[in-house]
C-alpha cells in the first residue's frame, strides 16, 4: 500500500534513503493490519513501534544535521515538527495498545500516513 514514489524525492540521497525506510515501516504496519490469521498482534505492534521510534530519531538527527550544514532557514520549524512527532510516538501507551490492537494500528497508520505525505511533500522537499 505504501509506495515511495519519485514525487517524494528531496534530491538528498541519505534523506531519500531514510524516507524509503519509513515507507517500509509503514508497509509493515499495514500488512500487520491486514493479517487475519494473527489473533494477538501486540508483540508485532510493539516491535514496529520500537523500530519507528528508533528510526525516526536516527532520521531526524541526520536531517537536522544536514539542515545545519547548509544553513537552512526553516530549520527550527522542522525541528519543532520533528519534536512533536517524537512526542506523539513516545506517548503511545503500550497497555492501551494491547487492549485495542486494531484501533492502535489504525491510529499509527493515520499518523504515519499524514507524516509521510504531508511532511515530506510540504517540508522536506524544500530542504533539497
Amino acid at each position: 500500500m505504501y509506495e515511495f514514489k519519485e514525487e517524494f524525492l528531496t534530491g538528498i540521497e541519505q534523506i531519500d534513503r531514510e524516507h524509503k525506510r519509513l515507507f517500509d515501516i509503514a508497509n509493515e504496519l499495514y500488512e500487520l493490519k491486514s493479517e487475519e490469521f494473527i489473533p494477538d498482534k501486540y508483540d508485532n505492534i510493539r516491535h514496529i513501534l520500537e523500530e519507528l521510534r528508533d528510526y525516526t530519531l536516527t532520521h531526524f538527527e541526520h536531517e537536522e544535521e544536514y539542515m545545519r550544514s547548509i544553513g537552512y532557514k526553516k530549520m527550527f520549524t522542522q525541528i519543532s515538527q520533528h519534536n512533536a512527532l517524537k512526542e506523539t510516538i513516545n506517548s503511545w501507551d503500550l497497555d492501551a495498545i494491547d487492549e485495542n490492537q486494531d484501533e492502535a494500528i489504525e491510529e499509527m497508520l493515520r499518523l504515519i500516513t499524514d507524516w509521510l505525505v504531508n511532511h515530506i511533500l510540504n517540508e522536506d522537499k524544500l530542504i533539497g
